[in-house]
């Protein structure tokens, strides 16, 4: 784990193998001010990371890791690479979903999330995946995220974060039918993703944080002749008028 001292030991992936994720993972650790924030450990395949940087127009200096053991403080600002072999060049063709794609992102998170949970690493960074393709492979979540709380074991309200800046949002719902949208909004899935995001804020350093709860209406409610959102005695509720 971590201390106030370290630097933070994240891994990077470069994401689906027919998508853009190994080209955006060479640009980024392209910059010399990226890879000076962290202990960066790339994990995939040697024949992806070579394929992205070609694409990218970039050549980015790693040296081999044979375990995620081998990184923390010793990176001194160049990125390790621990060779994974989750797909054979071809058998995800680009820009198209495939069973081959999904297993390859399943297998490297997999390898990533089992150091998380044994305190190899305290993060990881993933380029992007394609839920369909993890679906194709048999995956049985609804999205990474869930996936990722199977693994981890968490049982508590999960949700995405989406920051720009100091702004931050939470979700009361994603990834569903846009018809399952309503049955989402309730008293306590609001009220989670407000705690959740106020705990998360204040870890990162925010001695006070405010927390605003979009209204459903685009409006606001109309000063309650829709659909709107109060706060109560006892957290935040939902009202609706009587008019219909």
């Amino acid at each position: 784990m971590v201390t106030n001292t370290q630097k933070p030991t994240v891994a990077l992936t470069l994401g689906d193998p027919a998508g853009i994720g190994a080209e955006l993972i060479a640009k980024l650790l392209a910059r010399s001010d990226v890879a000076r924030q962290a202990d960066i450990v790339l994990v995939g395949d040697p024949w992806l990371w070579q394929d992205g940087q070609a694409i990218a127009g970039k050549t980015v200096t790693t040296r081999p890791a044979a375990s995620f053991d081998e990184v923390r403080g010793a990176s001194g600002g160049m990125p390790f690479f621990l060779a994974v072999d989750s797909v054979r060049p071809g058998e995800a063709p680009r820009s198209t979903a495939s069973a081959a794609g999904g297993a390859s992102v399943l297998k490297v998170l997999q390898m990533c999330l089992g150091a998380v949970s044994s305190g190899q690493i305290d993060a990881i960074c993933f380029a992007p995946l394609n839920k369909q393709a993890m679906k194709m492979s048999g995956m049985k979540f609804s999205d990474e995220l869930h996936f990722f709380a199977d693994i981890l074991k968490v049982k508590s309200y999960i949700c995405e974060f989406n920051t720009l800046g100091s702004l931050w949002t939470s979700r009361i719902s994603s990834h569903i039918p846009f018809k399952d949208i309503g049955s989402h909004i309730t008293r306590d899935r609001i009220k989670d993703a407000a705690k959740l995001i106020h705990d998360a804020l204040r870890l990162a350093g925010y001695d006070r944080p405010r927390v605003a709860i979009a209204a459903l209406n685009p409006h606001g409610g109309d000063g309650g002749m829709r659909r709107w959102e109060v706060l109560d005695g006892d957290g935040i509720g939902i009202e609706r008028d009587q008019t219909g």
